[in-house]
């Protein structure tokens, strides 16, 4: 993964950069492009979804690890262990720092997705990537409360190195599982839209609860200025210098 060793100029630290990820949910790679540009200052990793990924394939990950940026590529693979198991394997052997994977599909299939996913980087000769459960849709906010925790240790079981959690988790994920990365969506500013989000929280909210890794995108990319959006989100987290 890009590490960083010079403070980024009027953004975060490296440190802070690398624990946020913008998702890039545009159609178009050159618009996608231009946005992580702008917005490198504060953001040390790409999210590409299903949008993009669909629009402009593999393109979009390597156009982005050249600008710099980890990849966390949100596909979301949920097929047969075979089929998973292949386009992990395609995934880390594009340079995908991440690879999302929905945990309902079971240990044979997350175990297939964490295996593809290790032997497409190692044998790209690139450094080992992290498999990533999704345990509940972060937009889901009725899901019973027992499915996290449940889809949590599947995830373990089958070698997954993180997870998706909302914000109304993470605490419980910390507790059940120190060592399992935990990404969290629905990061906004306070008093922000929520759009689809049920469980929102601030940047430094997130990191308090245990987050590792903040995705952050139309609280930033709707903005009128992206930038100046992201400057305010991030205002209350420690200073760069």
């Amino acid at each position: 993964m890009a590490t960083t060793t010079e403070p980024a100029i009027d953004g975060l630290t490296p440190e802070l950069r690398a624990k946020m990820a913008l998702a890039l949910d545009v159609d178009d790679l050159v618009e996608a492009v231009r946005l992580a540009r702008k917005l490198s200052p504060w953001f040390g990793v790409a999210k590409i979804g299903l949008e993009l990924f669909t629009a402009a394939g593999p393109d979009a990950v390597g156009a982005m690890i050249d600008t710099g940026f980890d990849v966390f590529l949100d596909l979301k693979l949920h097929d047969i262990p075979t089929t998973v198991g292949k386009a992990a394997n395609v995934a880390g052997a594009l340079g995908a720092s991440y690879l999302t994977m929905h945990a309902h599909g079971g240990e044979a299939m997350l175990r297939a997705g964490v295996e593809g996913l290790q032997t497409g980087a190692m044998n790209a000769g690139l450094p080992a990537p992290v498999a990533v459960a999704i345990t509940v849709l972060t937009s889901d906010g009725d899901a019973p409360a027992h499915i996290m925790p449940s889809r949590l240790r599947l995830a373990v079981e089958a070698g997954c190195g993180g997870i998706v959690c909302s914000g109304a988790t993470l605490r419980d994920a910390r507790e059940l599982s120190p060592r399992t990365t935990r990404v969290t969506p629905g990061i906004r500013s306070a008093g922000g839209d929520s759009h689809d989000q049920p469980h929102p929280l601030t940047p430094a909210k997130a990191l308090e609860e245990g987050a590792d890794l903040l995705v952050v995108g139309r609280a930033v990319t709707l903005a009128d200025d992206p930038a100046a959006a992201a400057a305010e989100l991030f205002a209350d987290l420690p200073d760069p210098g």
